[in-house]
């Protein structure tokens, strides 16, 4: 296991300060199907190839947005790993990320279709990224000011201990800190108490209707997030084309609406929403206006096919 550091050349807004993600670099297999999917046959699609994972994702749009961002995971020491850190980089993606020799780099095949997307994941490299690893890239980084965490590190048991390292190394440091709690099945899987003892007191929680259900029960989302805002300082729950909603302990409620735009590929959506968010609340923004640029880069991944800002 070996580990690197490499530098992008971007520059962030000062008043952010430096944002970490720490999660997932995988390669997308994207394939838009053109018509519903017929099991044992075949299917007519558009398909590439492209970066992905939630957190590179995240960290991705945050640079397109002009914020200073350390990505901080795991690649296998294969060509695509040396691929995706490259492209992270040269979208101004500051990389504190670990090469693995002998494992491959993640991969996730996403059928999506309309509104709706089903990936097939192979994780690979991103469950060996180790606290330590962790611990070096926060003692990196002296102008970090916020850690945002996504949610698959701390759902699959190799990789937890760095997500729970992420999360107790950035609060050592006086760092505030957000978990997107990343899929349903998962989270249903480990069952909610579990997750919402890792991620208790986070600042901020991102959650989508499936997700609250599963952590909050079926509830209207503002009480979803009422419910999650006993865990966590602040919830958003994302509704998709039905907006969002924005709770605090303060009480402090906030909806959003949705832009209305023709959806070409939904992969990355969330990814690029909570970027927005994140941009403009760490910028001092209210949750309103942090809530409409969320909406915002929400508009524009699904207006294209792949998860990344288009270039």
């Amino acid at each position: 296991m070996t580990g690197v550091t490499e530098n992008g050349s971007g520059v962030g807004r000062a008043e952010t300060g430096r944002v970490l993600v720490v999660g997932d670099v995988v390669t997308d297999v994207v394939a838009v199907l053109a018509g519903p999917l017929a099991p044992g046959s075949d299917t007519p699609a558009a398909i590439r190839s492209t970066g992905g994972g939630q957190a590179a994702n995240t960290a991705s749009w945050l640079a397109a947005e002009e914020v200073a961002v350390t990505l901080v995971g795991a690649v296998g020491d294969d060509d695509a790993g040396r691929d995706r850190v490259t492209e992270l980089i040269s979208a101004g993606v500051d990389c504190a990320v670990q090469r693995i020799v002998g494992a491959a780099t993640g991969m996730v095949i996403v059928l999506a279709a309309g509104d709706e997307r089903t990936m097939v994941t192979e994780r690979g490299a991103n469950v060996l990224l180790r606290p330590d690893h962790v611990d070096a890239a926060l003692d990196g980084a002296p102008d970090a000011t916020h850690l945002h965490l996504s949610g698959y590190t701390l759902l699959d048991p190799d990789s937890r201990p760095a997500g729970l390292r992420a999360l107790t190394g950035a609060r050592e440091r006086g760092l505030t800190t957000s978990v997107d709690a990343a899929s349903a099945a998962p989270l249903r899987a480990i069952g909610k108490s579990a997750f919402l003892g890792w991620v208790r007191e986070v600042d901020l929680l991102l959650v989508n209707v499936d997700e609250a259900t599963v952590l909050a029960g079926r509830l209207e989302p503002a009480a979803q997030a009422r419910a999650l805002a006993a865990v966590a300082r602040r919830v958003v729950v994302k509704r998709g084309g039905a907006g969002a909603v924005w709770v605090d302990r303060d009480d402090a409620i906030v909806t959003s609406s949705a832009h209305r735009v023709a959806v070409r590929d939904v992969t990355g959506a969330g990814d690029a929403f909570a970027a927005g968010l994140l941009s403009a609340w760490l910028a001092g923004a209210r949750p309103d206006a942090a809530l409409a640029r969320a909406a915002d880069l929400g508009a524009a991944a699904v207006a294209q096919v792949g998860a990344r800002p288009a270039r």
